[in-house]
């Protein structure tokens, strides 16, 4: 398997990050990696292997990502929300998580990181309030599921952003007739040897 280092990564997906910014991915993923010992936040324990998997999967959906408040569901680990909120600190992070271990990790990844842009509810997606322009999942649910749990969530105008590995066509074509499909957007990750997608949805009219 092979392995890659975070700034060549970024350099494959034309990214020009600041070096604080690059510290902060690494400084994240050591901190996933810590609180996994005892929290099980994911199933990678090499630390090579979470820049590829983890921090790159997360940052090749960056050029997708809007201006508008972002809300990440079933955040686990941070993924993709931390990330994005390390790259873009004028972006809105709100993550959310039914396991109270998870949120108290997010929270505390935050505080560490000095993330003002970062909120964290520890809470059902489906009893949350509030409107959000995007809202992302990886690994989540399916398609519809997600879309069922976050519509009320979900600004007028905004979009869903639904990571998946192969392209999901049997969840896509089950979809309500009022859900629009944008875009399936096929992603290339630098050291990742598997497929990745990227599903952009909205609610029509």
């Amino acid at each position: 398997m092979s392995t890659i280092t975070l700034a060549s990564g970024l350099n494959q997906l034309g990214l020009d990050l600041p070096a604080d910014a690059q510290q902060k991915l690494l400084a994240f993923r050591d901190l996933l990696l810590k609180w996994n010992k005892t929290y099980n936040l994911t199933a990678l324990r090499d630390p090579a292997q979470a820049i590829s998997h983890h921090l790159l999967d997360s940052l090749a959906i960056l050029p997708h990502v809007g201006d508008g408040p972002l809300l990440d569901v079933g955040a686990g680990g941070g993924l993709p929300g931390i990330p994005l909120a390390i790259v873009r600190p004028a972006l809105s992070v709100s993550m959310v998580d039914t396991v109270q271990k998870k949120a108290t990790f997010l929270q505390q990844a935050a505080i560490e990181l000095g993330l003002k842009n970062v909120a964290v509810h520890h809470a059902r997606v489906e009893e949350m309030r509030g409107q959000y322009a995007q809202i992302s999942s990886r690994a989540f649910a399916e398609i519809g599921l997600f879309i069922e749990l976050t519509r009320h969530l979900l600004a007028p105008g905004g979009r869903w952003l639904a990571m998946k590995g192969v392209r999901p066509d049997d969840e896509i074509a089950a979809l309500p007739a009022d859900i629009v499909v944008e875009k399936v957007i096929p992603l290339h990750v630098p050291g990742l040897d598997a497929e990745r997608h990227l599903i952009l949805l909205k609610a029509g009219s």
